[in-house]
């Protein structure tokens, strides 16, 4: 349902920017005003980005954290502009099925991702994730969360039957990692499951676990879920024990246009990570906690082939 909205977004985008540069040229103004007109027309998403940034340099990030500079909030806005670009107006809506889940027949040394998208997204997000874990060998499976509107709970079911899939392949417990909204969707799943034993580890890119200034004008209910101190919130902490958190790895920035301020992204009890002068999409492309999952996934096959070299048994 997201990528036919989303194509539809882009279409009326096309054909705003398109009447507007007619218009512009019918009225009198030269072509290269007419040029600049359609290419605002087609980058509105970085006018409202803009008014983003704005709120978050208002914004206290919390304790121990500096607040960005005006130098920072420009490179992050740039790099969420080019960003969203390609995410929401080609991999979402047009390339969200180009890559299949990678399901190889599999070992006990084994161990395989599950990747839950945010808010307003879908598997596409995750493409140039798919390519690198296809290429070093690692299953992954990328989860479509629906309905896009409803309440996180009810995303539960999907990520158990993500992490069943690779459970099956007869691997070691599979990673999970979560950008934004999908982080509350993980910890949701292990509160209903009590599923601590499945999962290896847990890793979070830029998810409000404590919500976040900006879904106080989100009115659906997983929006109103990520507000700051909600029932939902409180009571999904609640539940939490020391153990569970310590799954945990959190990454988060102090230039993140959606989860401010950014100790929102921090999770107690967990390892929080500080990725400085990156935006909320942009930083799940971030080439250090790309290699962090990386290296979790093949870590124990690398040692258990080492191990076996050593022995003289056959890898």
């Amino acid at each position: 349902m997201l990528a036919w909205l989303q194509r539809v977004w882009v279409l009326a985008l096309g054909v705003f920017a398109a009447t507007s540069a007619a218009l512009a040229l019918r009225s009198g103004l030269p072509w290269w005003a007419a040029l600049v007109i359609a290419l605002l027309a087609l980058n509105l998403h970085a006018i409202l980005l803009a008014v983003e940034f704005v709120l978050l340099s208002r914004v206290d990030p919390g304790p121990g954290l500096t607040r960005p500079t005006a130098g920072d909030l420009i490179v992050a806005w740039w790099g969420e502009v080019w960003t969203g670009l390609q995410v929401f107006c080609w991999r979402q809506p047009f390339r969200a099925d180009a890559l299949p889940d990678y399901l190889p027949p599999s070992g006990p040394n084994r161990r395989g991702v599950v990747l839950v998208h945010g808010f307003v997204c879908n598997r596409g997000l995750w493409n140039p994730w798919m390519g690198r874990l296809t290429a070093a060998g690692v299953p992954h499976v990328a989860v479509n969360l629906e309905p896009v509107f409803g309440s996180i709970d009810e995303y539960v079911q999907t990520i158990d039957d993500a992490v069943r899939r690779l459970e099956a392949l007869g691997g070691q417990q599979p990673l999970i990692v979560a950008h934004s909204m999908g982080g509350l969707a993980v910890r949701a799943w292990l509160r209903d499951r009590d599923s601590e034993r499945r999962v290896h580890s847990i890793v979070t890119i830029g998810t409000p676990h404590g919500g976040t200034w900006l879904a106080r004008f989100g009115l659906m209910p997983n929006a109103r879920q990520m507000r700051k101190n909600n029932e939902w919130l409180c009571s999904l902490h609640a539940s939490e024990t020391p153990q569970r958190l310590a799954l945990f790895t959190c990454f988060f920035g102090n230039c993140d246009n959606i989860v401010f301020p950014a100790m929102g992204a921090r999770l107690p009890g967990a390892d929080n990570r500080h990725v400085a002068g990156v935006a909320h999409v942009h930083l799940a492309f971030q080439t250090q906690v790309i290699d962090e999952v990386l290296q979790r996934a093949v870590e124990d096959r690398g040692r258990l082939a080492t191990e076996r070299q050593r022995t003289g048994l056959r890898v």
